[in-house]
């Protein structure tokens, strides 16, 4: 495959997880965030940049994961490709992580460009590990 076509099965890829768990997950863990910087007492918008980045953070990690732990997907071919190829299957969510958190550092945060990109880089980073690090073990073992 080409790689554009590559590119185009990852993102195709990337639709196979859990994302309804997903959102609630980070629903509740961005809430909880909230809730602590609530009471910590220093109200400003700003506050509201780490817990949208949390929210994010597990929303993008349960529903990326999720699709490499399932089992059963509706595209056989999609689940195929996604369990021979876990790093590339990965990248979709991590961009997808990096954008939308400097999206959320920049205007609700006191970042600028530069900060709230270097911000994302490290969630997005950690994002692409654990994911490929699963869809390399799920791999791993499916080959015994």
């Amino acid at each position: 495959m080409s790689r554009r076509e590559n590119r185009q099965v990852a993102v195709a890829a990337a639709t196979l997880g859990p994302w309804r768990t997903a959102a609630g997950v980070g629903a509740v863990v961005g809430a909880t965030d909230l809730a602590i910087e609530l009471i910590d007492g220093d109200w400003s918008l700003s506050m509201l940049a780490g817990p949208a980045g949390w929210g994010l953070f597990f929303f993008f990690l349960v529903g990326t994961v999720g699709a490499r732990l399932r089992r059963e997907a509706a595209d056989r071919r999609l689940q195929r490709w996604a369990n021979e190829h876990p790093w590339q299957a990965a990248l979709p969510a991590a961009g997808g992580l990096l954008v939308l958190n400097m999206l959320a550092q920049l205007f609700l945060g006191d970042a600028d460009v530069f900060e709230a990109f270097f911000e994302s880089l490290f969630p997005a980073a950690v994002l692409v590990t654990v994911a490929g690090v699963v869809g390399s073990v799920k791999k791993a073992r499916g080959k015994d």
